[in-house]
């Protein structure tokens, strides 16, 4: 087996799980998150020839499945606003109980509340709060300041608090 398929096979075992939910945390369901999955190792994959080891694997991935995220939740949105579904019923559909979520009232109100934000900071808010990942690493993939980064967490924060309080 040549050495760049055994690498992609390390990365594919080491990485698809947290790249899942990565991806599941921004669109909200199974079947979404897996086809994008796919298209991301597709991605990868041929991408990999390209790959100097400038970035950290770690980052380069996530930056591949953040791009990757934000077009299919672009589109998404295009395509909602062209059969006039309302956002707030995208935001429902996302937060609605799937059978691989086995969540309470609380956790569905919380998840309702993320999947109305816009994308941008619904992205931060799950790389910072559900990921842990440091503001530094956030920059890193979004290619965004660690200031605007913060101010965009504080804001999501905010906008959820209140959600949740109404």
């Amino acid at each position: 087996m040549p050495e760049q398929e055994r690498y992609f096979n390390t990365l594919v075992q080491q990485y698809s799980e947290p790249l899942y939910w990565h991806v599941r945390a921004m669109v909200g369901n199974h079947e979404d998150a897996d086809d994008l999955l796919q298209d991301i190792f597709i991605k990868v994959w041929s991408s990999l020839s390209r790959f100097r080891g400038e970035a950290d694997v770690f980052t380069w991935l996530w930056r591949i499945a953040t791009n990757e995220t934000l077009s299919h939740l672009r589109k998404a949105r295009v395509r909602a606003a062209l059969s006039f579904v309302r956002i707030d019923e995208t935001a429902e559909r996302i937060s609605d109980p799937d059978p691989y979520f086995d969540g309470n009232e609380a956790m569905r109100a919380l998840r309702k509340a993320i999947a109305a934000l816009p994308n941008k900071q619904r992205l931060v808010f799950t790389m910072r709060y559900y990921e842990e990942l440091s503001y530094e690493q956030i920059s890193e993939i979004t290619g965004t300041s660690v200031g605007a980064l913060k101010a965009s967490y504080h804001i999501a924060y905010e906008k959820i608090k209140q959600h949740l309080t109404e």
